[in-house]
């Protein structure tokens, strides 16, 4: 980080850890509260569009006490027999694992941050091209994660009916919501 004179106090005060988990780290530096991944882990999630469709998951999320609808997901490193894993190498395990789609390809869109006020966590994008069917899908165990395959067209609908069915719609759902919030993009 540069020696900028726009950054906020906060930067000159030392990071203290408050509470560390097995997967969290709870921290402060000056008056600002955050968490971060412990060992330095981080997420791959998925876009995992075959031609006019998409495979999305519907799983239980426990912070929030109620089903969320997202994109696969999964994350890197958190093996300790494999810290440095590739988000690649994660992406692939985990659209298996959890959708039972297997991609000839993996495209790595781009690192983006989840909640930059609150969280440090990172996640890798990437695009899963030329999806196979190998498995039923459904998670690793405890996971019981629903697999959803839905037509792009009919994307802005099928999460209406979700959020009226009560699930929570994780904002990585934007990446494929866009065109139709502003109608860029949109077939003519």
């Amino acid at each position: 980080m540069s020696a900028d004179s726009t950054l906020p106090p906060e930067m000159s005060m030392a990071e203290e850890i408050r509470w560390q988990g097995r997967f969290i780290t709870a921290k402060t530096r000056g008056k600002w509260e955050y968490v971060s991944r412990a060992r330095g882990i981080r997420a791959a999630v998925i876009l995992p569009i075959d031609g006019d469709e998409v495979v999305l998951v519907e799983q239980f999320r426990v912070p929030l006490g109620r089903p969320c609808l997202e994109l696969p997901a999964g994350l890197v490193g958190d093996d300790l027999d494999n810290p440095d894993e590739d988000p690649t190498e994660a992406a692939n395990r985990e659209l298996e694992e959890e959708t039972g789609y297997r991609a000839a390809r993996m495209e790595v869109v781009g690192e983006f941050w989840s909640s930059p006020g609150m969280v440090t966590e990172s996640f890798t994008l990437l695009r899963a091209h030329g999806l196979e069917k190998v498995s039923a899908g459904g998670g690793v165990e405890g996971e019981n994660i629903t697999v959803h395959r839905v037509a792009l067209a009919q994307l802005p609908a099928f999460v209406a009916q979700a959020r009226a069915r009560g699930l929570a719609i994780d904002v990585k759902m934007l990446t494929l919501l866009a065109p139709w919030i502003t109608g860029i993009g949109l077939p003519a």
